[in-house]
């Protein structure tokens, strides 16, 4: 339990001050945390509400914005793009 880190949710426009109270950044989970030789209470309005230590994210469960979906007739639709061409397989839309 040496190693579990608290993170923080330290909004941008506040990260000096996190950090001028012992704050480290986390590089891989792009979060802050409490170092363990730090005071919990000192970051008490940037901790989780449920005061629980919130689990490294996976980069596996990140939100995918969709850039195509089915119709309930089953036509392909993709998102809006002004020069957007689609191709069919047969011959390019690039020659």
């Amino acid at each position: 339990m040496a190693d579990s880190k608290i993170y923080l949710n330290v909004p941008f426009a506040q990260k000096d001050e996190a950090k001028a109270l012992g704050a480290r950044w986390d590089a891989v989970q792009k979060k802050w945390f409490v170092p363990s030789d730090k005071d919990v209470a000192l970051f008490a309005r940037w901790q989780a509400e449920s005061g629980v230590a919130e689990p490294p994210r996976s980069k596996t469960s990140s939100s995918k914005t969709k850039s195509s979906s089915k119709t309930a007739s089953g036509a392909k639709t993709h998102a809006t793009v002004k020069d957007f061409v689609a191709y069919d397989g047969d011959t390019p839309p690039w020659d």
